[in-house]
């Protein structure tokens, strides 16, 4: 730029103070363009930026014919190599024409809609020192003649400012809205994890806990134990995929299974009924796994509908086990589900039983050999004689150490019941 004048590099220093002094993109693309228009002493000016993901430019501000700002034009999309705009952004090289009407790259329906007569025209690339494209900018009419090699000079320098301006603003705006979603999936895992019992409702006789560890900052996992007069209902649900959505899927299970156990439904019309509702709810090709358990601690029968949900794993006091799968679809496919009685199971003293989400089992490490059932029954049988709690947390604490503590793919969460001797 040392060939420019000395009031021209001061007008493009003082545009670069200007441009630097918000971060709002908004009110940087207004004084990108305003000073394309005003330093190169030209009637209007337009400002393109350019979406990598499509190889377009997108129109985001320009003059009108009287030289206000034009909202008509913005979200206009030209991809790269098309038209004038179009060239420059793919050949990364300035074009300036003397008289627009001459060149045949020139689309002149704009002018016939507006009235507006474009005479000469100068299109700039718009990169960043590091040869980054941001954007493209045109700029029509120069008010005394045609642009010059100055205003060519001026224009590449005035480019690369904006582009700087223009980019700075963009990852401020992303680092602001990515804050923000970080903000939000922390408040929503905050209510999720809300949910979750602090511990089991006591009763006696019996040792219960449950856990989950989702794989993202919400998950697609629930568990729940919920009190009645002769002992308690045990919830294991687990969505298709972890996230917010499949996380609000589990959470309307949750409240489904507390109010109609409020009402005194019985476990079968109970998820008959709760199963019509989300598969009314739920899209397409989603759907609910659950494990439901309803617990008599003064039989000691535990009533149990797995729909979708396994393994179910009863471990026996004389240490033979039982390892079952699902006696149910999943919730939510179908809005019938055609359910048997509940599974009884009775519970001897010393018996465990224990319900996970496939985030055990399946764990993977490195070698792709998975954590599998036979490992789960281990740990289970090493934990004889400590708290439900510890048990729980040692089955998850080997999972970790299997897969060389990576991150999980999948959430876990597991339930214990255990009748003490």
């Amino acid at each position: 730029m040392s060939h420019l004048p000395e009031d021209v590099l001061y007008q493009i220093l003082n545009v670069s103070r200007q441009l630097g002094a918000t971060a709002d993109t908004r009110s940087v693309q207004v004084g990108v363009v305003n000073c394309l228009r005003d330093v190169l002493q030209a009637e209007r000016a337009t400002v393109f930026e350019y979406d990598e993901a499509t190889d377009e430019l997108v129109a985001v501000l320009a003059h009108g014919p009287t030289g206000d700002l034009d909202e008509s034009f913005s979200g206009v999309r030209i991809p790269a190599g098309v038209g004038l705009a179009g060239t420059v952004a793919r050949n990364g090289e300035m074009i300036n024409i003397p008289d627009a009407y001459e060149d045949e790259r020139f689309n002149r329906e704009i002018d016939q809609k507006t009235g507006y007569r474009t005479r000469s025209l100068l299109t700039v690339p718009m990169n960043t020192t590091d040869g980054r494209l941001i954007g493209v900018a045109q700029v029509l009419n120069k008010r005394n003649g045609i642009f010059e090699p100055q205003d060519e000079a001026i224009a590449e320098a005035l480019a690369a400012q904006c582009a700087v301006a223009m980019r700075r603003s963009r990852l401020i705006e992303d680092r602001v809205e990515l804050e923000k979603v970080q903000r939000d999936l922390k408040l929503a895992r905050e209510i999720q994890q809300s949910t979750f019992p602090s511990e089991c409702p006591p009763l006696e006789g019996y040792d219960c806990a449950g856990y989950s560890e989702p794989a993202e900052d919400t998950g697609g996992d629930t568990w729940d134990a919920i009190p009645t007069d002769s002992g308690a209902v045990f919830l294991l649900g687990d969505a298709t995929g972890h996230g917010v959505g499949p996380a609000i899927s589990v959470t309307q299970v949750r409240s489904m299974l507390r109010m109609a156990l409020l009402l005194g439904t019985q476990l079968k019309p109970l998820v008959d009924d709760l199963n019509k509702q989300l598969s009314m709810d739920m899209p397409p090709s989603r759907f609910v796994t659950a494990w439901f358990g309803m617990l008599d601690a003064s039989t000691h029968d535990l009533h149990s509908i797995a729909a979708g949900q396994g393994p179910l794993i009863h471990l026996h006091a004389n240490d033979e086990v039982e390892i079952l799968s699902a006696d149910a679809p999943p919730l939510g496919i179908m809005s019938d589900l055609m359910l048997d009685e509940p599974v009884r199971f009775h519970l001897e003293p010393g018996d465990m039983f224990f319900v996970a989400s496939d985030g055990f089992a399946e764990a993977a490490r490195a070698d792709k050999e998975m954590f599998g059932n036979d490992r789960i029954v281990e740990l289970l049988r090493a934990g004889r004689g400590k708290p439900a709690r510890e048990i729980i947390s040692s089955i998850h604490t080997a999972v970790d150490a299997f897969t060389g503590n990576l991150p999980p793919d999948d959430d876990r969460t597991s339930v214990l019941i255990h009748r003490l001797s």
